[in-house]
């Protein structure tokens, strides 16, 4: 049977999984207590009840070609709670690309010069909304006090990543172009996202210094998906593979967005951050992942190599955390924690100075 618990509590704004996984009929083997004990045991103690329900459910079917297109029918959570201002806008998109919808979080009337942020939704770069991700994005904008832009992007495997680049670079052109009139500082614009939507953050971020078009203050990558090789080419210890996004699910995952085979030597570095040699000149970064996320080696290795290459960077890694730990068990101190150090992280990136409280 399905989880009985709401998309809210599984998964932030339709990010990590396009909060789709618990509600399908899981169609893998669970695995034996004696598994299911030696994961829990590498669980930060906080998170394990949830952990727990998680493996008891078994809600982490792998996504295949056969049940991505219920994955994808599941509606957005509801827009709840904060009543801060969103725009739904349809803008051009890269000469010979489709329109690109995206939506404006709390804009202001012109005469403002507060930062910017460009987001872009996680789903494994197959499911997921930016409609989904705006509830989130209300609390990010209500604690900076900032407009943020959510791209509409392109899925794969109907579009694979040369189309997705050029949806999401078309909504940071837009923001940087119309910053005025949503009260916004064009020179102080930061990329922001969760797992695969933090891949596509990095992929902007590249993007965006190779064209000289738009100056980017900041990234902030939250369990950023990076590199094809995990899971494929690079296996990965047994308590990486079980809670939420698995080496499964990442292969379909990256083969879909890729259009080939992840993993061998031919994959283009256009769409793989982690395969990308130079990253000189890419603005200041936040990395944050728990240390049994799928994603932990790739995005400590990324962060190194962007240390290496002179960009200042802070890296988080969150002891004893799986995939969406934060939106799974969001009340947790460890998951408060990990929710203020972004938003700190975001205003020293963006220039605003200390925090109005400190960290938990």
């Amino acid at each position: 049977m399905p989880m009985q618990t709401t998309r809210r509590e599984i998964i932030r704004a339709g990010c990590t999984l396009g909060a789709a996984l618990p509600f399908l009929q899981a169609d893998a083997v669970l695995a034996d207590s004696v598994s299911d004990a030696y994961i829990l045991g590498s669980v930060n103690p906080e998170l394990r009840p949830a952990a727990a329900k998680l493996l008891a459910d078994n809600a982490y079917p792998p996504l295949t070609a056969d049940n991505l297109a219920y994955a994808r029918s599941l509606p957005p959570p509801p827009l709840d709670g904060l009543k801060v201002p969103v725009q739904k806008r349809v803008i051009a998109g890269a000469k010979g690309q489709p329109e690109v919808i995206i939506y404006v979080v709390n804009p202001r009337p012109a005469g403002s010069k507060r930062p910017a942020l460009l987001h872009t939704h996680g789903g494994g770069y197959i499911l997921g909304t930016a409609s989904g991700a705006i509830r989130d994005l209300q609390d990010i904008c209500l604690a900076l006090d900032c407009p943020a832009v959510t791209v509409e992007y392109r899925l794969a495997p109907e579009t694979t990543y040369a189309g997705s680049i050029e949806d999401n670079y078309a909504g940071l052109k837009w923001l940087h172009d119309h910053a005025e009139e949503l009260g916004a500082d064009p020179a102080r614009i930061a990329v922001i996202g969760e797992s695969a939507g933090g891949g596509h953050a990095a992929l902007l971020a590249i993007t965006a210094r190779d064209r000289g078009e738009v100056p980017l203050a900041f990234q902030c990558l939250i369990y950023p998906m990076l590199d094809d090789r995990t899971g494929t080419s690079r296996k990965l210890p047994h308590e990486m593979d079980r809670l939420i996004w698995t080496a499964k699910s990442n292969h379909f995952g990256w083969k879909s967005f890729l259009g080939m085979e992840p993993g061998g030597p031919d994959v283009p570095a256009a769409g793989v951050p982690a395969r990308v040699s130079d990253l000189q000149g890419l603005p200041p970064a936040f990395i944050g992942v728990g240390s049994i996320d799928l994603f932990m080696n790739e995005d400590v290795d990324y962060a190194r190599r962007l240390i290496a290459a002179g960009v200042p960077t802070e890296l988080l890694v969150v002891p004893g955390a799986f995939h969406g730990f934060d939106t799974l068990a969001p009340q947790t101190h460890l998951s408060r924690q990990f929710r203020a150090a972004e938003i700190d992280a975001l205003r020293t990136g963006l220039g605003l100075g200390a925090p109005s409280s400190p960290r938990e």
